[in-house]
């Protein structure tokens, strides 16, 4: 039986639009790309040129300070381009894809039989090592540091969130084998919802530790709930899986030899005509899942991800390597409101009841892509730590990220955090500053000096 963890810090924000619990087909124009920046922290080195022919599961390109971890195409076709912007920085790799599609063989495996060594050899050649985070850093990982422990979150709860325990259904085999082959690496702490049906088959592993996380968002934080079972110390490594269709994609690997990069995607967000799902492959073209699903004539923001973390993209995008959703939401920049923020309001969502909204229950509100003031002198207000479910000082963290003071931002926990962990303390900021930025600037800096 699962331990449960109580968390009361958090805030769910309802909005309108989530997707319905049914997939509609698509047939795909061809067109993939795997885009680099997917992967945070790796120095990308294209082992492809414009021409070469390549099947599903060969490497694009691999990290450059660790060439063993590549990183696979999704389909089989021909290299139409390198894309490459500043400074020769790697866009993309892009690849028309193949009518019949072929893959590499990797071999099915028996994993009650194979040990840790043996399972990250395997990820390696197959090219999805690098779907693996850790921390500290919140960086792709490498197979230099073997971990202390394993963290995989397979609950899902930011706004307008693919629900895990839909798209998991019929694959549970393969969501358990991936564990399992976690599990043969290092102890592996799986969090899961109150509702979740993976609890009985996976307490039953081995070396598989269960946990059910009930609370408001950020529960499904993978970096939360390192926080409550396992918190990092300096010179500690956890491998973090905060999106658990990475699992899947092992799990597939392991029991078909293959790599299947398919995921399902919830096509969402207040701007969407019918919101539903569907299953689409890693770097696919994002103009296949949105033709005709919105009005043209609006000015809206198209979001690869969620609308806390995702990357603002358009049509001509490609769907990310971690993005469960893709949401089109309001611009905002030709609403015109008389007496702007002074009206007192029942249809705009508030934290701090400033709107009459917070009368209105359990409605869901139309959001739009607006900061909604201007940035300022950081507030000591007490935001953060109502939407942190964390045993750290958020403010004090971030002023030390700031200032650059690293023996304060060590003190103050920051090898426990990522960047997403303070989305919801941006969503809520008074001062306006982009704070996943902030970490993000901050992390890399603390990696390049401890390197």
């Amino acid at each position: 039986m699962a331990n449960v963890i109580k968390l009361r810090k958090g805030l769910d924000i309802r909005l309108q639009g989530r997707a319905e619990e049914q997939k509609i087909q698509l047939k795909s124009n061809g067109s993939y790309a795997l885009v680099p920046d997917d992967f945070e922290g790796i120095t990308p080195k294209v082992v492809v040129k414009e021409g070469d022919h390549v099947r599903a599961g060969d490497a694009l390109f691999v990290n450059k300070q660790y060439p063993e971890v590549s990183f696979a195409s999704p389909v089989s076709g021909k290299v139409t381009a390198v894309e490459r912007g500043e400074r020769r920085k790697v866009l993309c790799v892009k690849v028309e894809a193949d009518a019949k599609q072929e893959y590499v063989d990797f071999g099915k495996k028996d994993v009650a039989k194979m040990d840790g060594k043996a399972v990250v050899e395997v990820l390696l050649q197959a090219g999805i090592f690098g779907y693996i985070n850790q921390l500290p850093y919140a960086v792709s990982t490498t197979p230099s540091t073997m971990p202390k422990a394993i963290f995989v979150s397979a609950l899902r709860d930011k706004p307008l969130a693919c629900n895990f325990d839909y798209e998991v259904k019929g694959q549970e085999q393969d969501f358990v084998t991936g564990v399992q082959a976690l599990a043969k690496i290092a102890k592996t702490y799986v969090g899961i919802g109150k509702l979740s049906s993976l609890d009985a088959q996976l307490s039953a592993l081995s070396n598989v530790e269960v946990n059910v996380f009930d609370g408001p968002c950020p529960a499904g934080n993978v970096g939360v709930q390192v926080n409550h079972l396992d918190p990092v110390n300096k010179g500690e490594v956890v491998w973090t899986i905060g999106d658990p269709t990475v699992v899947l994609f092992i799990g597939r690997l392991l029991n078909t030899g293959k790599v299947d990069l398919r995921r399902t995607v919830a096509l969402c967000g207040s701007e969407v005509k019918k919101p539903v799902h569907v299953d689409m492959l890693v770097g696919e073209e994002l103009s296949t899942l949105l033709s005709n699903s919105y009005d043209a004539a609006h000015h809206v923001r198209i979001i690869n991800g969620n609308v806390l973390t995702g990357r603002q993209t358009s049509k001509d995008g490609f769907l990310g390597a971690h993005s469960s959703e893709v949401t089109v939401i309001p611009e905002g920049d030709d609403a015109d409101e008389m007496l702007g923020w002074i009206m007192p309001r029942l249809n705009q969502f508030s934290v701090n009841r400033s709107y009459f909204s917070w009368l209105c229950g359990k409605k869901e509100f139309q959001a739009d892509a607006r900061i909604k003031g201007g940035e300022r002198h950081i507030i000591m207000s007490g935001e953060y730590d109502k939407v942190l479910p964390m045993d750290i000082y958020g403010e004090y963290l971030i002023k030390a990220i700031i200032t650059g003071d690293i023996d304060r931002q060590e003190q103050l926990g920051i090898y426990e955090i990522s960047p997403e962990d303070f989305a919801l303390a941006e969503f809520v900021d008074s001062s306006k500053l982009e704070l996943q930025r902030i970490v993000r600037e901050g992390l890399n800096i603390l990696r390049k000096e401890n390197a």
